[in-house]
């Protein structure tokens, strides 16, 4: 009897546990469906189920404005056609068939579903790209799967029967395995085309009846209100690929989101980007009954640039009409191709950038309009030469040089050298532009005595003369926010690693800046900075100060930083150096006179040779007031000279445009001039954005990418209405720059 009782117990016991078993289980799926975390590819509860979910809501993206708050780039509303997925049937058949209607409907109107499937789209169905672990992995098929095995295993799984043509059933594949690779879920919905037009936007809303699952939705992109300021240091947003995701999406991100690049738009990304939100959805018999806020979205902070717009084109200008129309180069028939250059131009009180001019360069629109065009331009007008153009400094150099020997006390005010225009170092010649008999430091800087600098660098050596090239932060990254190229020194250990031989002579080139090296126009302007301010030298930065969204409340602020300081010996060690740039500056002609300007201005240049063929580049670096220094500059022309003729036009403008020596500042910042018409600077509905003229420069930024080298191929190219693609950023290689390479 007490066995049959305790036979019942169990029994009993047995079946309570298994109740809450199922109890649990069915919790833990209440849990996911709430949550939006159901990832398995089933399409939710549908009918007279209640589903409950989670979805973000994106932030919308901080702005970025110039200096005197202009914006350059904004965000536009518009609408996004998506797929739900809590509201697309689970039946196969049902949506296969919703999946194929969806894509005819809105290629009607002009809207081809781009998806990654790297599989082409007709018979015999080969790959389009190297790159299938993905595709094979997501499919559950092993490495030597063929393109024709992806096909029929996404047919098979999802049953794509034999009533669609081969075509269709291509078309139905691709946007299945498209939500595959999206990651479809409640909480992610599938993007099928971006920024699309007002007639297409009711349409959908009717077609929504119909087809389960399909609607539009508000979305924001950016939008670039002026293409002509700062296109390289402003960069790109684009898709994130999926080798991205596994880190991004710890973040808080979806594959669906969009990230910066390159440029400002990656530098700042966490402050640009804000906070998503999220919202609780409720649907019921396939309808959305109820949306609740969960936490709202925090739009993220608008950046403000230390640069003027009306001052960075004003300096475009002065360097893209130097190249164009200065005679000496039209005229020196041993200045040939003289078509590239850059100036930059920092606060010499602080060390923000307050502009840089790159040639050729590029307006931003014309490079998301028409990215190939761009990019088959000659002189390779993607590159940014003020931050990663790679040069000779020359005799800009012999600044350094100065400062290693005034500072390491192997010279003084009343050292001198004897110049006779030609001297010989271990049995072999070397020269100077001129005659100087005894020289010292001061009159060598202001005549470019190379005879002076040789002496001082053979008693130097090449170890002293790095070091103080590296105090003035040579062969390093600057740190600007966007970065730079961090360029080279000239070294028997840098030689050795190309396999180069390091002879004894090559210390004297290096002193005066004419061996193998490479500087950016960005650290000689540093170098410039660095002698106004007596030593210290300022880490440069372009982020003046992030701002609240739509508010004036500024949340932070960009503060000077001291990268290191170069302590005198004693306080000629500048002087001296700044007294021979001040008389440097007087040898000009009166049409770029820098001796009117009521105050006096320090310069250096120099003429660096550039392979064979007596080619060379001309460089300048220089500050201003000398006695008191509120700006910093350096330029290059490549394959060019006199270079030096550009800094009166660079020191008036910048007056003009930020206020100097006392003069207040006056310039207003025009309308861009710009060729985009219409048709390609936007491709925003006129209903949510202005279209732009020929003198508006609005237009939309593409918020996806499709580059020539896309790791991931795509299914369709974007047509006419959808938002323009993206290329990718030229990569930043720490080469020279010269008539053969680019860096």
């Amino acid at each position: 009897m007490n066995s049959f009782a305790d036979n019942i117990k169990s029994i009993v016991i047995v079946l309570l546990v298994l109740m809450l078993g199922i109890a649990g289980a069915m919790r833990l799926m209440e849990l996911q469906i709430v949550d939006g975390d159901d990832q398995t590819g089933n399409n939710g509860g549908k009918g007279n189920n209640s589903v409950v979910y989670t979805k973000n809501v994106t932030a919308t993206r901080g702005e970025i404005t110039d200096f005197s708050g202009n914006l350059i780039v904004s965000n536009t509303a518009c609408k996004n056609i998506v797929l739900r997925r809590a509201l697309f049937p689970d039946d196969n058949a049902e949506g296969n068939r919703i999946l194929l209607e969806i894509n005819n409907e809105l290629k009607k109107r002009g809207y081809n579903i781009e998806t990654h499937i790297p599989i082409s789209k007709t018979r015999p169905y080969v790959f389009t790209s190297d790159d299938t672990e993905e595709l094979k992995s997501d499919l559950n098929l092993n490495v030597y799967a063929t393109a024709e095995n992806c096909i029929d295993k996404i047919i098979s799984d999802y049953k794509i029967d034999d009533s669609y043509t081969d075509e269709e059933k291509r078309i139905i594949a691709g946007l299945r395995y498209e939500m595959i690779y999206m990651d479809f879920a409640y909480s992610n919905d599938l993007i099928l085309a971006k920024d699309v037009d007002s007639a297409t936007v009711i349409d959908i809303k009717e077609l929504s009846n119909m087809l389960k699952g399909l609607d539009a939705v508000d979305a924001a992109t950016r939008y670039i209100e002026r293409g002509d300021i700062l296109p390289h240091e402003i960069g790109s947003v684009g898709p994130i690929w999926a080798e991205e995701y596994d880190e991004l999406k710890n973040q808080g991100y979806a594959l669906n989101d969009t990230v910066g690049k390159s440029g400002i738009e990656k530098a700042m990304e966490k402050e640009l980007r804000g906070q998503n939100g999220s919202e609780k959805i409720t649907v019921e018999n396939g309808r959305i009954t109820d949306v609740k806020i969960v936490n709202e979205a925090q739009s993220g902070s608008t950046v403000k640039l230390t640069v003027n717009g009306t001052f960075q084109i004003e300096l475009q200008k002065i360097l893209d009409n130097f190249i164009t129309n200065f005679p000496y180069i039209n005229t020196n028939p041993k200045l040939k191709d003289v078509n590239c250059g850059a100036i930059v131009v920092l606060d010499a009180k602080t060390g923000a950038l307050r502009g840089e001019a790159s040639a050729p360069t590029y307006n931003l629109l014309d490079y998301i309009n028409d990215y190939d065009s761009v990019a088959s331009l000659d002189n390779s007008p993607l590159v940014n030469r003020a931050t990663k153009g790679l040069y000779k400094p020359g005799s800009t150099f012999k600044t350094i040089t100065a400062t290693a020997g005034l500072n390491e006390g192997i010279v003084d005010r009343n050292t001198t050298f004897k110049c006779l225009r030609h001297m010989e170092y271990h049995g072999s010649p070397y020269h100077c532009t001129g005659t100087h008999f005894d020289i010292s430091v001061t009159r060598a800087i202001q005549v470019s005595c190379n005879i002076y600098f040789y002496e001082l660098s053979a008693r130097l050596g090449i170890d002293r003369i790095n070091q103080y090239a590296e105090l003035y932060g040579l062969g390093k990254h600057t740190g600007l926010e966007t970065g730079d190229a961090a360029g080279y020194l000239a070294s028997p250990e840098a030689f050795a690693e190309r396999n180069e031989p390091w002879y004894i002579g090559y210390v004297l080139q290096a002193g005066i800046g004419n061996i193998d090296c490479g500087m950016t126009p960005l650290q000689m302007a540093c170098v410039a900075n660095t002698i106004a301010n007596d030593g210290v030298r300022y880490k440069p930065y372009i982020v003046d100060s992030l701002i609240a969204y739509n508010t004036d409340n500024v949340t932070f602020k960009t503060q000077p930083t001291v990268a290191e300081t170069i302590t005198p010996i004693n306080d000629e060690v500048f002087q001296l150096i700044e007294d021979g740039m001040i008389a440097a500056s007087h040898n000009m002609p009166a049409s770029h006179s820098l001796s009117n300007l009521g105050f006096d201005v320090a310069i250096k240049t120099g003429t660096p040779q550039k392979g064979d063929g007596g080619q060379q580049d001309s460089f300048f670096i220089g500050y201003a007031p000398a006695d008191n220094p509120e700006i910093a500059f350096a330029g290059v022309i490549e394959g060019g000279e006199y270079s030096k003729y550009m800094i009166r036009d660079i020191i008036l403008a910048y007056q003009r445009c930020y206020g100097l020596a006392g003069v207040a500042p006056t310039a207003v910042l025009e309308p861009e001039q710009t060729t985009v018409s219409p048709e390609t600077g936007s491709s925003t509905d006129v209903t949510t954005a202005p279209v732009p003229s020929q003198t508006q420069t609005q237009a939309t930024q593409t918020t996806q990418a499709a580059p020539a080298e896309d790791p991931k191929p795509t299914e369709a190219a974007p047509t006419a209405h959808e938002e323009a693609t993206m290329p990718p950023e030229i990569p930043e290689t720490d080469v020279p720059v010269d008539s053969t390479t680019i860096g």
